[in-house]
C-alpha cells in the first residue's frame, strides 16, 4: 500500500511531531505533502530519510492550492491518503477523490468544545467539516472524548475509530546528565524548583495562568518549550508581575533532533532534554483533544498539574499516580505547584497508562483502520466503546465530567 500523509504545516506540535513519529513504524512506503510551514519536522522527517512536498499555500481561501494538490495526488498514484489538521482535511479529502483515490482516512488531531485549531467553532467551520468528512473512508479520533464530540457533531458513528497519540516512552527517560546539561545551558540556579510548560505558545493553552502563579511561588523557575504568536504578551505579562527574572524561554524543542532549534546562548535543546531538566510539568490547557505533553512528562517521571487531558481522563480514576487535576484558575495553580514544589524533586515511577500509548500499539491500530477502509470491510466495532483488554491499546469510554468543566 502507498499511502500520502497531507498536513497544514510542519512546524514543531503535536500532530506534527506525531505524524513523524508514525511514519518511523507504519509498514507502508509514504510521502507527505504539507500545505504551508515546511518547519523543523519537515527537515527531521527528511533527515530520516522521507519525502516531503511543501505545496506553498498563501492561506485558508487558496483555492488555486486544489488543483495543484489533486495533480500531486493523481500522479504519485497513492492508495490511501491520510490528512491531518483542519485545512488539510478539507483541501485533501476533496483533492484525494478529485484524484480518483478511494480510500481517504482523516485523524482529528483537535476539536476543541468551542474551538479547533484556535478558530471559533461557529456554523460555518461545522458546515465545512462535515461536507469534507462526507467525502471520507473513515475518520480517526485520538482520544474517546474526541470520538464523543465527531458522535455529537453528526460524524455516524460507525466511521469513527479512536486511534490514540503513541509516544516513544523510552526516548523521554529522565536523564540525570541532560538535566545538569540542560539547567546549565538555560540558566537555572541550583536547587531552583522548576516548572515545566510545553506546547505551542497560543492563547487557547493559556499559559498565563502558569505566570501569575508563580508571581505566588518563592524561589520557583518557569521553562517555556515551545514558541508562538503569545510568546511576546507572555514575555510582557511576566515583566509586569515581576517575575521575569525566573521565566526562561527555551523555543521550540524538537523531541529528538539536535540543532533544529536554538536555545539561549545558542545551545542546542531537545524536548526530552528539557523535561529531564524541570521538576514538575504544568499544563493550564481548558481544552485538549488528547494531552500529549501531559503524557510526555509521565514518561520523564515528572508530577503533573493539568486541567485536561483526555488520555488521563478516559482512564479509570486514579490509574495514573502523579496526575493532579486541578482547577482552571491561577490560584488552583499555585496551590498545586506549591504542593509539589514543598514534596521536593523526586522522581516518580513511570505509570503504566504511558506504556498504553506506546507508538507501536497505536501505529499497529491504525494499520487495522487502513486495512479495514482499503477493504470496505468494518471493524468490528467502534473503538472507543470497547471495554479494557479486548485489543491492544483500546481506549476505553468512561464517564468523566471533563468536558462539562471545560465548558463553565
Amino acid at each position: 500500500m502507498k499511502v500520502l500523509h497531507v498536513i497544514t504545516g510542519l512546524g514543531v506540535g503535536g500532530a506534527e511531531q506525531q505524524l513523524r513519529l508514525l511514519l518511523r513504524h507504519l509498514p507502508y512506503e509514504a510521502d507527505v505533502i504539507t500545505l504551508t510551514n515546511p518547519g523543523a519536522v519537515a527537515r527531521a522527517i527528511t533527515a530520516d530519510g522521507g519525502r516531503v512536498r511543501d505545496l506553498a499555500m498563501a492561506g485558508n481561501r487558496d483555492l488555486a492550492a486544489l488543483p495543484r494538490l489533486t495533480r500531486l495526488i493523481a500522479d504519485g498514484s497513492y492508495d490511501l491518503v491520510h490528512t491531518h489538521l483542519y485545512r488539510a482535511c478539507l483541501y485533501g479529502r476533496l483533492a484525494a477523490r478529485l484524484a480518483g483515490v478511494r480510500t481517504v482516512v482523516a485523524t482529528e488531531h483537535s476539536l476543541g468544545e468551542a474551538r479547533m485549531e484556535g478558530r471559533p467553532l461557529g456554523p460555518g467551520v461545522r458546515g465545512l467539516y462535515l461536507a469534507s468528512e462526507r467525502l471520507g473512508t473513515a475518520t480517526v479520533a485520538v482520544s474517546p472524548t474526541i470520538a464523543r464530540r465527531l458522535a455529537r457533531w453528526g460524524v455516524p458513528q460507525r466511521r469513527i475509530q479512536v486511534v490514540p497519540n503513541g509516544i516513544d516512552a523510552a526516548r523521554f527517560a529522565f536523564d540525570p546528565d541532560a538535566r545538569a546539561t540542560v539547567r546549565r545551558r538555560l540558566g537555572l540556579p541550583d536547587g531552583a524548583f522548576t516548572i515545566g510548560a510545553v506546547g505551542r505558545l497560543a492563547a487557547g493553552k493559556r499559559f498565563h495562568v502558569l505566570l501569575d502563579a508563580l508571581a505566588q511561588l518563592t524561589d520557583a523557575w518557569l521553562v517555556f518549550a515551545g514558541g508562538g504568536e503569545q510568546e511576546q504578551p507572555l514575555r510582557e505579562r511576566a515583566e509586569r508581575l515581576g517575575v521575569a527574572g525566573r521565566v526562561v524561554f527555551a523555543g521550540e524543542c524538537p523531541q529528538d533532533a539536535p540543532g533544529d532549534t536554538p536555545a539561549p546562548g545558542g545551545a542546542r535543546l531537545t524536548l526530552p532534554g528539557v523535561l529531564s531538566a524541570v521538576d514538575c510539568l504544568a499544563s493550564p490547557s481548558g481544552e485538549e483533544a488528547f494531552g500529549l505533553a501531559v503524557v510526555e512528562g509521565l514518561a520523564a517521571g515528572l508530577p503533573v498539574a493539568y486541567v485536561t487531558c483526555p488520555a488521563i481522563d478516559d482512564l479509570p480514576a486514579g490509574s495514573v499516580p502523579g496526575a493532579l487535576r486541578t482547577g482552571r484558575t491561577a490560584a488552583a495553580f499555585t496551590g498545586a505547584l506549591r504542593t509539589l514544589q514543598e514534596a521536593g524533586r523526586t522522581r516518580l515511577p513511570v505509570p503504566g497508562a504511558v506504556h498504553r500509548y506506546r507508538v507501536t500499539t497505536t501505529s499497529a491500530q491504525l494499520v487495522r483502520v487502513y486495512e479495514a477502509a482499503a477493504a470496505r470491510v468494518p471493524l468490528p466495532r467502534p473503538a472507543y466503546d470497547a471495554a479494557p483488554g479486548t485489543a491492544p491499546g483500546a481506549a476505553h469510554l468512561t464517564t468523566n465530567t471533563s468536558e462539562k468543566e471545560e465548558s463553565r
